[in-house]
């Protein structure tokens, strides 16, 4: 799609980090797309060692703390990251009103208290309920550099994403994924051996995989399942590995940190 004062959809997305789809790997319709990145998301997420360890219950509470606070940056930060991806779409409404509604969500729809961040802290405080907050809820350790890059990496895609690209990227490379590798993170910390001292609450990792992020990612394929020319295609597969991995290195770098501590 062009209009008068939009970029092309059809430009190539020729960032070096990006991966080209595999010879072998055909992809002639939107489906197939969709199944190539959940096999890269089974390998660089399910099969790496933070999720391997987490469902195993091998994390130490301090280890755990760690993730907690963490993750609270990277909560934290990705509305910044939907706000982004809508100042790359398409001046039309069916194409920004998906990452729009994700957005909402992100802040509770409007309910006080019902904010993304506001349901991370009820996490992040059954984990530790002495954990040091400033006003703002900001924790008082410094956010870790792998953190820092994931966000950075996004934003700075953004700038130049033509309006299918940053579809993609959301869409592909984030809410396809997103309920699958939250509910495992929920999954994970119900575990009896990180809940002999406290419970841990897990409302915000279910409320996710439950229900937002499949709505969110229905929302973005709605658009995206329209492209079917082979070059379309592969864009959307080399932006949502490249968004996919992206996130799949944070959490290898907070598992490192994690490991780190004793």
């Amino acid at each position: 799609m062009t209009i008068d004062g939009v970029r092309d959809e059809g430009r190539a997305f020729a960032r070096a980090e990006a991966p080209a789809a595999p010879a072998e790997l055909a992809l002639r319709t939107y489906e197939d797309v969709e199944q190539a990145v959940l096999r890269v998301v089974e390998s660089a997420f399910f099969q790496a060692p933070f999720f391997t360890h987490l469902l195993q219950g091998r994390y130490n509470w301090r280890q755990i703390r760690h993730f907690a606070i963490q993750y609270s940056y990277y909560s934290r930060h990705f509305p910044r990251v939907l706000g982004a991806s809508i100042a790359a779409m398409n001046p039309l409404e069916s194409w920004w009103i998906p990452l729009a509604d994700n957005l909402w969500d992100e802040a509770g729809r409007g309910v006080p208290g019902r904010s993304h961040e506001q349901l991370y802290r009820t996490f992040l405080l059954s984990v530790d309920p002495d954990v040091t907050l400033d006003a703002d809820g900001i924790p008082a350790e410094p956010m870790s550099a792998c953190v820092q890059t994931a966000v950075d990496t996004f934003l700075e895609f953004f700038r130049a994403a033509t309006p299918l690209e940053a579809m993609a990227a959301v869409g592909l490379g984030s809410e396809l994924f997103a309920g699958s590798v939250m509910g495992a993170i929920g999954r994970g910390f119900r575990r009896p051996e990180y809940n002999r001292e406290r419970t841990i609450d897990v409302r915000f990792w279910e409320a996710h995989a439950q229900e937002h992020e499949p709505r969110h990612y229905q929302l973005c394929k709605n658009i995206l399942a329209q492209y079917t020319q082979p070059e379309s295609l592969c864009s959307m597969y080399r932006v949502g590995v490249y968004f996919a991995r992206s996130e799949a290195a944070m959490y290898d770098g907070l598992h490192q940190e994690m490991m780190a501590i004793r």
